[in-house]
C-alpha cells in the first residue's frame, strides 16, 4: 500500500537539498575560475581600474557574469 503525502516525502526533500548542493558547488567554483579569468585579463592587459576607459571589455563582462552569479548563489542558499 503506497501512501501518498500532499508535501512529498522525506526522500524527495533530500534528493532536492543534494541538488541544490551540488549546484552550488559547481556555481562556487565558476566564480573562482572566473576570479581568476579576470585576473589574468587585467594583469595582461595592465589595467586593473574598472573605471578606466581602457579597461579590458572582458574583464568587464565576467564581472558582470561573476555578479550575476553571485546572485544565483544567494538565491539558491536561500532555498537550502
Amino acid at each position: 500500500m503506497n501512501i501518498h503525502t500532499r508535501f512529498g516525502t522525506t526522500r524527495e526533500n533530500t534528493s532536492r537539498e543534494l541538488t541544490i548542493s551540488r549546484m552550488l558547488s559547481d556555481l562556487v567554483l565558476s566564480c573562482e575560475l572566473i576570479e581568476a579569468d579576470i585576473a589574468a585579463e587585467e594583469q595582461r592587459t595592465g589595467i586593473f581600474d574598472p573605471s578606466d576607459k581602457r579597461y579590458p571589455i572582458l574583464a568587464r563582462s565576467l564581472t558582470e557574469r561573476h555578479r550575476n552569479l553571485k546572485g544565483t548563489i544567494a538565491a539558491l542558499e536561500k532555498r537550502r
